[in-house]
């Protein structure tokens, strides 16, 4: 098998547009385990929010892992245990609320099974609370309640302004935390270093496999290092187009089954190559 691990995101990626994974695609990458693949799963969710797909999966069965948080978390669905975990600095939860007030955007942090937010009722927070299927836990001060580890905070707005604010918060952060879109409207802000090729990196260290072997889906903003870092990175149609661009291969769209599309002709036998210029 010339790509024995599989880097899946989630949300317009594996999952179509009502957040469930096919079962034509399902099929196929149990076929891809069967055969001796492993599939991680990689997503900007919370560790609760990707583990449902994880067991639909079989990841426990099959030995399979998951990159939560972008990355900030590593768990090995074989053993359970986690294997990496980068929580943010000290402080960084107070100024991400200041930040908040700043640019009048929503914020929200995780503990748990639960969102945390001033803005329970924000339609970004509700789009967060439909994908990862956590509750919410309303905050009267976000600044004063979250004085425990948190790994990710995000806020969340329009994506045209965002776009704006994501630079502006990554300059006030001086570049010493990972500041990313996993959506257009969902701006992230974690541990410096942290993304999805960085724990890619780590994980390959740890089952001795060369990034040449790894074939990479995504769509996102938040998917590009781990496109660019894989030795085969695959974009959705559906994607954005610098996530495109950046691309060895354009899959077809979450709705067309685009992941089972790639890899299942793969697994029977085409090059990368003969699929260039389908999609």
């Amino acid at each position: 098998m010339q790509y024995e691990i599989l880097v899946l995101d989630l949300d317009g990626t594996l999952t179509n547009q009502k957040k469930e994974i096919t079962p034509h695609t399902k099929e196929v990458l149990k076929a891809y385990q069967e055969a001796g693949g492993r599939i991680v799963l990689a997503s900007g969710r919370p560790t609760y929010g990707v583990a449902p797909l994880a067991e639909e999966l079989e990841l426990k069965k099959y030995h399979g892992y998951m990159l939560s948080f972008n990355g900030a978390l590593i768990t090995d669905c074989g053993t359970g245990e986690l294997i990496f975990q980068q929580w943010l600095p000290e402080g960084v939860p107070q100024q991400m609320a200041g930040l908040a007030e700043t640019y009048h955007t929503a914020l929200l942090t995780y503990q748990g099974d639960e969102i945390l937010t001033e803005t329970p009722d924000n339609p970004y927070v509700l789009k967060e609370v439909i994908c990862t299927k956590m509750k919410v836990r309303k905050l009267q001060d976000f600044r004063k309640e979250v004085t425990f580890p948190v790994v990710k905070c995000m806020l969340m707005d329009n994506g045209a302004y965002l776009a704006d604010v994501e630079e502006k918060v990554r300059e006030y952060f001086h570049g010493e935390l990972s500041v990313l879109r996993s959506e257009p409207y969902f701006l992230e802000v974690m541990s410096g270093g942290i993304d999805k090729a960085s724990s890619l990196e780590r994980l390959l260290e740890i089952l001795g496999k060369d990034r040449s072997r790894m074939m990479a889906f995504g769509d996102g903003f938040n998917d590009r290092s781990m496109l660019e870092f894989a030795g085969l990175g695959v974009a959705m149609q559906n994607g954005q187009p610098a996530i495109k661009a950046v691309a060895d291969l354009i899959a077809p769209s979450n709705e067309d089954d685009g992941v089972a599309y790639v890899v299942e002709s793969l697994m029977l036998g085409k090059k990368p190559e003969e699929l260039r210029g389908f999609y």
